[in-house]
């Protein structure tokens, strides 16, 4: 079994390109916080995303936007012009979750929508909606 599933924001723009046959393929990378970690370490990961997919990436996302990332780690290895062998490990990533709101262009913009937000739309009023009356017991139904 080979899945790996983590949540981090990217490091860099992604990086679109298309093979010879023309299939998209995007490239980024992502800091993932370190759990418990006092002095905020991250660790960083190369992240490839074929298809659909790779194109929506490289038109939504940019550098500090929160992703959710599903996949699989994948090695390879290749050989530089100079003759040194360098080895890379990867997530192919199956899934690419936007976690936060906005468009690429506006780059510092990484709120996800609180309560109080429109929601992105201007037709949603927030004081049409009512609290719900709780019976006596706490359960409302």
């Amino acid at each position: 079994m080979n899945t790996v599933v983590m949540i981090g924001r990217l490091a860099r723009d992604p990086e679109l390109r298309f093979t010879a046959s023309g299939k998209a393929v995007a490239t980024f990378s992502i800091a993932v916080n370190r759990p418990f970690s006092k002095t905020n370490e991250a660790d960083f990961f190369n992240v490839v995303v074929w298809g659909k997919t790779a194109e929506n990436c490289a038109n939504y996302l940019a550098k500090g936007r929160l992703v959710g990332i599903e996949g699989r780690l994948q090695s390879r290895s290749y050989e530089t012009q100079n003759g040194d062998k360098r080895y890379v490990t990867e997530i192919v990533a199956n899934q690419v979750e936007f976690l936060e709101w906005g468009n690429k262009e506006n780059k510092s913009n990484n709120n996800v929508p609180n309560r109080t937000d429109d929601f992105g739309s201007s037709d949603i009023d927030l004081d049409d909606f009512q609290a719900i009356d709780e019976e006596e017991d706490g359960v409302p139904f």
